[in-house]
């Protein structure tokens, strides 16, 4: 079959001819009919999760997909042929820009009924980074005060209607020309990030979400109020993550000097930062997908493109300005 891989670090990926898909007995073959582009792909083609992420190369790269069954492993109870079906395979099992994949069951779930597949495709990776950082780890709830940086990106898109949702007033940045697209996703209050302060114009927070690191990462812990929560996506990796990825000894001292300066700061404000990195999980895609049923979450569709535009694209993204989620749809479908 035909896949994009990446045959050595910084280079363009390359269009492969691969075998197919090794099907276990826990595993659902699927064909892709869409696959979500995302930042991280971008990343570990260029090779700055190698420490985090060590694959071996070449690899086939894509972390979202919707598709179709087409084929399920012996002892497979949950899908059969021709479920409609989205998931973010686990970080060992990537490879969504491809003809086909196999997911383990456990990180599949059937895609929502009222979502079109590109519109699926475009929901794994940035839901359940949502997800597991309002629901499962920052426990948010009615009243609560929550900032959601890069509002109207592929996260902040879906994270300002989760937090929404579960009952929180939502603040959050964005550029001059998304800010209505950002309110009308249900953010209560819009800083321009161009021409406002977030730190001069916000209190009292329980959480932060934290796309984008660096000194936005320092400002958003003294808009905490004591004992609440920053949570990174975009770094440093803390402690926490490098036991939880059973990193080596030197590794985990390196993640440990990474995060140290920001986690003394979070220590002397009284309030706390972690890093996230999302894992795979069906049951909480189960769930996402009765929400966006429901109206309670809208897939954002930013961009679309062909299968053979992924390389193009994927060098373009955080550069064209475009709002939510780049596409592409699935070889099948050029």
């Amino acid at each position: 079959m035909k896949a994009f891989v990446v045959t050595k670090y910084r280079e363009p990926l390359q269009v492969a001819e691969v075998p197919d898909p090794v099907v276990g007995e826990h595993d659902v073959l699927v064909r892709v009919d869409a696959a979500g582009l995302n930042q991280l792909d971008e990343k570990i083609r260029l090779g700055e999760f190698k420490q985090i992420l060590p694959y071996s190369l070449p690899l086939i790269l894509g972390n979202d997909v919707a598709g179709t069954v087409i084929g399920v492993g012996d002892r497979v109870r949950g899908f059969r042929p021709g479920d409609e079906v989205f998931a973010r395979p686990d970080k060992d099992r990537i490879g969504t820009f491809a003809e086909r994949i196999a997911v383990a069951e456990t990180d599949l779930a059937i895609k929502p009924a009222s979502a079109t597949m590109l519109e699926a495709a475009s929901l794994p990776l940035v839901s359940l980074t949502a997800w597991q950082a309002l629901v499962e780890r920052g426990r948010v709830k009615a009243g609560d005060k929550v900032l959601i940086h890069a509002g109207a990106g592929g996260v902040g898109s879906i994270a300002i209607q989760l937090a929404k949702h579960l009952g929180a007033t939502v603040a959050t940045t964005a550029g001059a020309a998304t800010v209505d697209f950002v309110r009308e996703l249900g953010a209560d209050v819009v800083i321009d990030y161009r021409d406002q302060d977030f730190e001069q114009l916000l209190s009292g927070y329980d959480l932060v979400l934290d796309s984008l690191g660096g000194t936005n990462l320092a400002k958003s812990l003294r808009i905490l109020k004591p004992g609440g929560r920053a949570i990174g996506i975009a770094g440093p990796p803390d402690p926490a993550f490098a036991r939880e990825m059973g990193a080596n000894p030197v590794l985990r001292v390196a993640m440990s000097l990474l995060s140290r300066k920001v986690r003394r700061s979070a220590r002397a404000l009284g309030v706390h930062y972690e890093f996230l990195f999302m894992r795979a999980s069906g049951d909480q895609l189960r769930q996402i997908a009765d929400l966006v049923d429901a109206g309670a979450l809208r897939p954002v569709v930013g961009q679309v493109h062909r299968f053979d535009e992924i390389p193009q694209a994927l060098s373009s993204l955080g550069t064209s300005g475009a709002r939510g989620k780049s596409v592409a749809a699935g070889p099948v479908n050029r």
